[in-house]
């Protein structure tokens, strides 16, 4: 339930400090928050240790695709970003150790994001609102990838890692290690002071997909039956260092990583990307012994971006670069009359250029700095209070065409300038016999993106002309949401109700005209390209997520877990009166767990309904239920340190089709999901 939205550097600084021993295979939901205590339920889903490692593919969208009210757009099967409650894109905020993680994956469905889940060690996923501190790009919510690069803590000896995987679907191929010490005499955060190092690298190949024979459907068009994803083979690498000063008042250090990623897109069969991402990052936090402030936490960080679309030739048809850097301070202020709270700042920015004769966005500038403040209050006993504040200015410049351009199509340069506010409340109320109830309020504003302004020519990955809008305004709307949980013990059942409404949502959508343009050399034939544009609607979205989950059976001869999940979000254009586009549908998730001893296995039935709520300019998605059976077992290792353990798992076993929902129309009908495959992993940590 979305009460109070926890500041990601804070969080990951306390989460360092949590056991790094496996956690259950099941997402759990987390208590806590960034003012020292416990007492506020975080809209905050959880994956860790085994449940990360079971669930952990090639991408962070497939990753957490169902969880309770979180999907993925699923362009084939290398580039899919998280849907958090419908909303995807720019509304879903990617973060990186608390810090923004820059890449184009936003930009379009095609666009990995520049994230591997090999190397996460942790994975939140914030549900809702989370705008007063990370802007309005975090409407629908936030997902938070931790790892240890800038180790937070000093570890008493030399630890590792190492993790290998094969087969599925792609017939993947993997690896990650990782190695991490510490020169000094202490022996954590509260005992003496030292240097902590980190050291990872990690590598994966895949394949194209295989699926269930299908007769993949290009611009309506039937194909040639198939029983692969076309030309979704990728191959990715990547690696890190990092080190840090660790002291009794807190830590801080510096880190560097790269991240290199080509695949195939999937839409346009001769068309390669090669993405590369460098990040170089700081992160601090500390007791100052400041009077009135109890803690702080820094996090910076400078990206550069490259995103290049290769064509069968091997020409480069367009190439995508960015430079950014990020900055966030947060401070906790001790008690004032009963109010516990954290305020800070934030500042970003962002050069970005496109480069081609298949450009179809001109090189801009975005720039933003904000300010925030969240408190709570607790009367005794019994209710906890929560609010906060944010203001924002934002400035987006295009530099329009160049000045030899073949083809002008961005105009003279020009800029836009917003001031984005927002604000919410809410309550928790304590309830008998292990009840609660809470409920909350947001109103929100976001700044249009840079793509959404100034967008204008074809894009060739996803085989559409997409057009922007210059004039739209900031983007505004307006959260509500109710939410009951009941804890006993194991047995848990928590739901979520909530509905958000638009006043000028922007969305981009098919207008029904198609553009035509002009072959490249005389005799070629003209192409032509479905267009989507960038539109501001009142809109509104709504639905509910529930979970559940009890333990059947305990101890001798074995523990038995039953847990059972089910959301919907339903979307709506109210100006047009028709659903918005890539909504998921109606979707349930039973899965049955048994352990003893260092043996667990277990069944997941994942269900998902038609999808017939679409725009005119859609088709309906068929449902689908599909199962995936696993087991993992702990292995002794008399001789070698540490403990290992192995996991195998078979997914759809019945070899069911099914298409994602949440993708757009002219990927779906060739990519389905995957097909029936078996995977096996192996782990060992010391």
């Amino acid at each position: 339930m979305t009460l109070t939205t926890v500041p990601a550097a804070l969080l990951a600084h306390a989460a360092a400090a949590q056991s790094t021993q496996p956690a259950p295979a099941s997402t759990v939901v987390i208590t806590g928050n960034p003012l020292g205590n416990e007492r506020t339920l975080l809209p905050s889903a959880v994956l860790s240790g085994n449940g990360l490692a079971l669930r952990r593919a090639a991408t962070l969208g497939e990753t957490l695709d169902g969880l309770p009210g979180v999907a993925a757009t699923g362009f084939g099967p290398n580039a899919s970003r998280p849907v958090i409650r419908g909303l995807d894109g720019d509304r879903v905020r990617m973060l990186d150790n608390g810090g923004a993680s820059v890449d184009a994956s936003s930009l379009s469905f095609d666009h990995a994001v520049a994230l591997d889940p090999l190397v996460v060690e942790r994975l939140e996923v914030l549900r809702g609102p989370a705008v007063l501190l990370y802007g309005g790009s975090a409407t629908g919510g936030v997902v938070n990838a931790i790892n240890n690069r800038i180790p937070r803590a000093l570890s008493p000896g030399l630890a590792a890692r190492a993790e290998l995987r094969g087969g599925g679907a792609a017939s993947e191929r993997s690896g990650a290690a990782l190695l991490e010490g510490a020169i000094g005499p202490g022996e954590g955060m509260g005992g003496g002071t030292g240097l902590a190092w980190h050291a990872d690298a990690f590598g994966r190949r895949t394949e194209d997909q295989r699926t269930p024979t299908f007769t993949p459907l290009e611009d309506g068009t039937p194909l040639e039956p198939a029983d692969r994803v076309r030309n979704s083979a990728s191959r990715s690498e990547g690696g890190a260092l990092g080190a840090s000063f660790v002291g009794g008042a807190g830590h801080a250090g510096l880190s560097a990583e790269t991240f290199r990623n080509r695949y195939g897109v999937t839409v346009e069969p001769e068309v390669t990307i090669r993405m590369q991402r460098e990040r170089q990052a700081f992160s601090g936090g500390w007791k100052p012994g400041l009077a009135g402030i109890e803690a702080v936490a820094i996090d910076a960080a400078h990206t550069r971006y490259r995103h290049e679309e290769v064509e069968g030739t091997g020409e480069v048809g367009t190439t995508f670069e960015s430079r950014a850097d990020d900055a966030r301070v947060e401070l906790r202020h001790a008690p004032l009359a009963g109010l516990r709270g954290v305020f800070g700042g934030q500042w970003e920015q962002m050069d970005f250029s496109a480069l081609g004769e298949e450009a179809f966005v001109p090189g801009t500038q975005t720039r933003s700095q904000a300010a925030f403040v969240l408190e709570e209050y607790q009367i005794p006993g019994a209710v906890v209070l929560s609010a906060g504040l944010r203001g924002e200015r934002v400035r987006v410049a295009s530099a329009g065409d160049a000045a030899d351009a073949a083809e002008p199509r961005f105009g003279a340069p020009s800029e836009r300038r917003f001031s984005p506010r927002s604000i919410s409340v809410g309550a928790r109320v304590p309830l008998p016999e292990g009840w609660s109830l809470s409920a909350s309020w947001a109103s929100s504003q976001r700044a249009p993106t840079y793509y959404e302004l100034f967008a204008n020519g074809v894009h060739v990955a996803t085989a559409a002309f997409e057009r922007g809008d210059a004039a739209l305004a900031a983007e505004r709307s307006r959260h509500t949401e109710l939410g009951l949980a009941w804890t006993s013990g194991p047995h848990k059942v928590e739901v979520q109700w909530f509905t958000t409404r638009f006043a000028n949502y922007i969305a981009q959508g098919a207008t029904g005209a198609d553009m035509t343009i002009p072959g490249e050399n005389p005799g070629d034939p003209d192409e032509v390209f479905p267009e989507y544009a960038f539109r501001a609607v009142r809109a509104r979205l709504r639905g509910f997520e529930l979970e559940a989950h009890t333990r059947l059976l305990t101890g001798a001869p074995v523990t038995l877990d039953l847990s059972f999940t089910l959301d919907q979000v339903k979307g709506d254009n109210l100006d047009a009166g028709e659903p918005l586009p890539r909504i998921a549908p109606l979707r349930a998730r039973l899965s049955l767990e048994a352990s003893r001893g260092g043996l667990r296995g277990g069944m997941v039935v994942r269900h998902a309904a038609r999808q017939d709520r679409v725009p005119a300019t859609d088709t309906a998605t068929p449902g689908y239920t599909m199962l995936d059976l696993w087991a993992g077992l702990a292995l002794p290792l008399p001789d070698l340190p540490g403990e290992g353990s192995v996991f195998v798992k078979a997914g759809n076993v019945t070899d069911r089709l099914g298409y994602n929902a949440s993708s757009i129309a002219t990927m779906r009908g060739l990519a389905p999901l995957p097909g029936r495959a078996l995977s096996a992993g192996l782990r060992w940590r010391w």
